[in-house]
C-alpha cells in the first residue's frame, strides 16, 4: 500500500517541479555565471549520491567519479532545484496547517472551559479522554 502512494507522490512532485526546472534551464542558457553555479551544484550532488550508492551496495568509494556532461548537469540541477522549491512550499503549507490546528484546539479548549463553567459539562466530550464503558 505504501509503495504505490510513494510512487504517486514522487510523480506528483516531479510534475509540479517541471515548470520550475524548465525556467531554470532557460535562465542557465542566458547567464553564464548562473549556469556555472548550477553545474557545480549538480556535480557535487552527483558525487555525493554516487558515493552513497557505492557505500550502500558495498562497492569501493575511493574510485574516481566521472563528472556529468554540461547538459546533463544543467538538467539535473534544474530538476533538483525545482523539487527543493516544491518541497519547501509543501513544508510551509504543513507548518501553516499545524498552526491552524493548534489555534482550533485552543479555541475548542476555551469553549469547553466556558461550557463547564456554565454547567454545560456534558455538551462537549473531550477527544483526549476515552469514553469509559460501564459493565452491565
Amino acid at each position: 500500500m505504501i509503495l504505490p502512494v510513494a510512487k504517486l507522490g514522487t510523480l506528483l512532485l516531479k510534475t509540479m517541479s517541471k515548470p520550475i526546472a524548465t525556467r531554470l534551464k532557460t535562465e542557465a542558457s542566458r547567464h553564464p555565471k548562473f549556469r556555472q553555479l548550477i553545474i557545480s551544484l549538480a556535480q557535487a550532488n552527483h558525487r555525493i549520491s554516487t558515493n552513497i550508492q557505492r557505500r550502500v551496495y558495498g562497492h569501493a568509494t575511493n574510485v574516481e567519479i566521472r563528472p556529468l556532461n554540461e547538459e546533463k548537469a544543467v538538467q539535473a540541477a534544474a530538476d533538483l532545484i525545482g523539487e527543493l522549491f516544491v518541497f519547501s512550499a509543501i513544508r510551509q503549507k504543513e507548518d501553516q496547517l499545524a498552526e491552524e490546528i493548534l489555534t482550533m484546539k485552543q479555541k475548542l479548549s476555551e469553549l469547553e472551559r466556558l461550557a463547564n463553567s456554565r454547567g454545560l459539562s456534558g455538551l462537549f466530550r473531550s477527544s483526549s479522554v476515552p469514553d469509559q464503558i460501564k459493565p452491565t
